[in-house]
């Protein structure tokens, strides 16, 4: 963990949130985007079954706290104008920066929530990461955008569809924050190997 600190502690690190952001959303429109329009398209325009880049929002707010909130808004605007369509952009832009604060907020304010209740799941607060309390934060950050995306497209997403929306903006957040985790440990795991080879090989 004190390896993915210092890379990130540098100046480089609000460009490393908003490129990681951008990345994960392409990832997401190239590949989960073409599969799930094929069965959900009025739902597809507004929210994913596999959103990675929720993983992104909850992570970065955990290492840095508010001061990530910039970079992942400026990742959301450069991620958008990449890999959304001119027609649905033209469509959503009136609501575009509504949705982009959302987005960021939701994850803070999950943070915050469950700080002021006793619970401060913020980097730095134990000896090793808590799994299980990234996810707690993550599943209230997901409800809070899910409502909050709901309420800023209800003019445009239709009134049957409105309830399937909010719910595949919550299972796709999960998702793909469990995605980020489970990449997040692979990357952990790889450099706890890395390391004890080094080890072994000095010995």
């Amino acid at each position: 963990m004190r390896h993915l600190l210092t890379v990130f502690s540098g100046g480089l690190s609000h460009a490393i949130i908003a490129a990681a952001y951008i990345v994960c959303h392409g990832l997401t429109a190239m590949v989960v985007t073409p599969v799930q329009n094929m069965f959900l398209p009025e739902i597809t325009i507004f929210a994913s079954l596999a959103y990675l880049p929720h993983g992104v929002r909850v992570l970065a707010i955990w290492l840095f706290g508010w001061r990530a909130c910039l970079s992942l808004a400026v990742g959301t605007l450069v991620a958008d104008a990449m890999f959304t369509s001119a027609n649905i952009r033209e469509m959503l832009e009136p609501l575009l920066l509504k949705s982009v604060a959302v987005g960021v907020l939701s994850s803070l304010a999950a943070f915050e929530l469950l700080r002021l209740s006793g619970r401060n799941f913020y980097s730095g607060q134990a000896r090793r990461m808590s799994w299980a309390g990234v996810l707690t934060v993550g599943a209230l950050a997901s409800l809070l955008n899910s409502l909050g995306q709901s309420m800023v497209f209800s003019g445009v997403i239709f009134p049957d569809d409105q309830l399937t929306v909010l719910t595949v903006y919550a299972v796709g957040d999960m998702i793909g924050l469990m995605l980020c985790m489970f990449g997040l440990m692979l990357i952990f795991r790889w450099m706890r190997l890395r390391q004890e080879t080094l080890r072994d090989r000095d010995r």
